[in-house]
């Protein structure tokens, strides 16, 4: 089956040169490139991290306390530390 795909340039030139130096056609080339990709599992969509979903919103409320880490007050009872010492 013939058929024409339209491709940027830079893809074409480095894609013809590689099929070139494996001593091949560049149909080949693409032939085995469709088998890989048809071969391959299907992808599953991107989960968004917690972090990812709300690196927006970071930083819009102020607490009053520039880190909250540096302040032992604040991580009293938090952490592994505090389970052995129980």
């Amino acid at each position: 089956m013939k058929i024409t795909v339209e491709v940027p340039d830079e893809l074409y030139r480095r894609a013809k040169a590689e099929a070139a130096l494996r001593g091949r056609k560049l149909r080949d080339l693409v032939e085995e490139g469709l088998r890989l990709v048809l071969a391959a599992p299907p992808r599953k969509a991107r989960q968004s991290s917690l972090a990812g979903l709300t690196k927006r919103a970071r930083g819009m409320i102020d607490s009053g306390v520039s880190d909250l880490a540096s302040n032992p007050r604040h991580l009293a009872g938090f952490g592994r530390d505090d389970r052995r010492h129980r």
